[in-house]
């Protein structure tokens, strides 16, 4: 799933969710949650491989994601920093992933092999139509909640 989606998830977590502890761990849970439905991904073949000139746009994808992600987090939410820290925790396990793949180490392994496991749809034929489908619906429904 791209960033926006994790990150308005993740931030309606936050305004939502009363308990300050609770909401920090189930932000960061919710990005496995939202894993778990067919979506789109941006194609980081070139990272994995190392062929940095090549993978020069999808970074800039992934920038572009990460900062309308929070502008309109700042756009539709009351800005309270748990907002925002909620919003970094549901992205957290692409950045672990991330690090797994420039710094491959046994903790970062057990992420990577879990956050794995739980894009078990990404391999099922699954129409371009619904694997969007459910991102919009995810941003929808985060934006829904953090305007009330």
């Amino acid at each position: 799933m791209i960033l926006l989606a994790h990150l308005l998830f993740g931030a309606a977590i936050g305004s939502s969710v009363k308990n300050i502890f609770l909401a920090l761990i189930l932000a960061f849970l919710a990005h496995y949650f939202l894993d778990l439905f067919p979506h789109i991904e941006y194609n980081i073949e070139n990272i994995k491989e190392k062929q940095w000139r090549k993978a020069l746009p999808a970074f800039v994808r992934v920038f572009i994601d990460f900062c309308l992600g929070i502008l309109l987090i700042f756009i539709f939410s009351n800005n309270q920093p748990i907002i925002y820290v909620c919003a970094f925790l549901s992205i957290l396990p692409d950045v672990f992933s991330f690090l797994y793949i420039i710094w491959p180490n046994k903790i970062l392994e057990a992420n990577y092999k879990f956050h794995t496991k739980i894009h078990f749809l990404k391999e099922k034929k699954i129409s371009t139509f619904w694997r969007i489908f459910s991102q919009v619906l995810a941003v929808i429904i985060s934006i829904f909640i953090l305007r009330f």
